[in-house]
């Protein structure tokens, strides 16, 4: 069974295998080690409530459970900008007007803006393409509400995404080139590496001072501005049918969309129920949903998909399931319904 699991200290060094096979533009998840040590030890001592609030933050990976390989990752981060600022574009509209000459303009802008501190973040999703097949990617994607609707009480009421922004063919952002590159003077990955590490002193000092005309920036930067990465879109989309909605924040390097929503109108949230675990063999049905399901364990939760639906109370795994998601028959488990109600 392929399982999201609370990552644990000894997934290091397959993090940083995992974490070459990402590319540009991700920037919460680098191949490097001494980085993905710290976050792996901040989110088990996030776990144990010794982690600061400024500091708090989960990480999960995704595990097949038959060869012990490890697929992908997701992240939350519960309280974005209470140490280092977390800066975002604006895009906002002004309108010039002349009576005289009859002149009427409408222009976007780009301010920056800090209007998501506080948020709860979801973060660094991460499939390896040699698992990139039905569901597989929902499942990691999703797993992370199913974590926020069983410990609703560790979250804000708001949540956002930074979604990867748009590359052109030759691996270069054009909203960077048009625009952060003249005031950074460093390449995008460099940006994005010191960034990433906690290294963000010198956005503040050379970020622009003033809005930024977006008609004044090439057509490519323009275009590029909300647009999610190609290798993003399913990961945008299913976010999208979770509740999250583009709400005119941008990221500050590559112009790539924000999502945004009250945590309590996560769909997850909203629709997921708890189960009593019955363990059995199970019956193929043909037309049988499939389902969402996670133990409601703390420091190691679980969640995996399989078919099947709550009847009366109870849902049924099979023995391999119930041992995957470590559970027994009589113990409680979340879960949601793949088809939307």
């Amino acid at each position: 069974m392929i399982v999201v699991r609370c990552v644990q200290p000894g997934d290091v060094d397959a993090l940083v295998a995992l974490a070459k096979e990402t590319g540009p533009g991700l920037t919460t998840f680098k191949p490097d080690r001494d980085a993905l040590a710290a976050r792996v030890e901040r989110a088990r001592r996030t776990l144990a409530d010794a982690a600061a609030p400024f500091e708090a933050g989960y990480f999960f990976v995704m595990e097949d459970t038959a060869t012990g390989d490890v697929a992908g990752v997701c992240g939350i981060e519960t309280e974005v900008g209470l140490e280092q600022p977390f800066y975002n574009y604006r895009v906002a509209t002004v309108v010039h007007a002349s009576k005289d000459l009859g002149v009427w303009t409408r222009m976007s802008l780009l301010n920056i803006s800090h209007d998501l501190t506080g948020y709860a973040e979801v973060c660094s999703l991460f499939l390896s393409p040699r698992y990139r097949t039905a569901g597989v990617g929902g499942l990691l994607s999703r797993s992370r509400f199913m974590f926020i609707a069983q410990f609703k009480e560790r979250f804000p009421q708001r949540l956002c995404a930074e979604l990867r922004g748009h590359f052109d063919d030759n691996g270069e952002s054009p909203f960077w080139n048009a625009v952060g590159s003249h005031f950074y003077q460093i390449d995008f990955n460099e940006a994005d590496y010191l960034s990433s590490h906690g290294k963000k002193s010198f956005l503040a000092e050379l970020m622009p001072r003033y809005p930024v005309y977006l008609d004044l920036l090439p057509e490519d930067a323009q275009r590029a501005v909300g647009v999610t990465h190609r290798d993003t879109a399913p990961a945008r989309k299913m976010l999208e049918a979770e509740g999250l909605r583009y709400e005119n924040h941008v990221d500050i390097f590559d112009a790539g969309p924000v999502l945004e929503c009250h945590t309590s109108d996560l769909r997850t949230v909203r629709e997921s129920v708890l189960a009593t675990v019955r363990i059995g063999e199970r019956v193929a049905k043909e037309g049988e949903p499939k389902s969402l399901v996670s133990n409601t364990s703390l420091e190691d939760f679980r969640c995996g998909a399989t078919t099947g639906a709550v009847e009366d109370g109870v849902f049924l795994l099979t023995a391999d399931e119930a041992a995957a998601l470590r559970v027994g028959a009589g113990d409680t488990v979340r879960v949601l319904t793949s088809q939307p109600r």
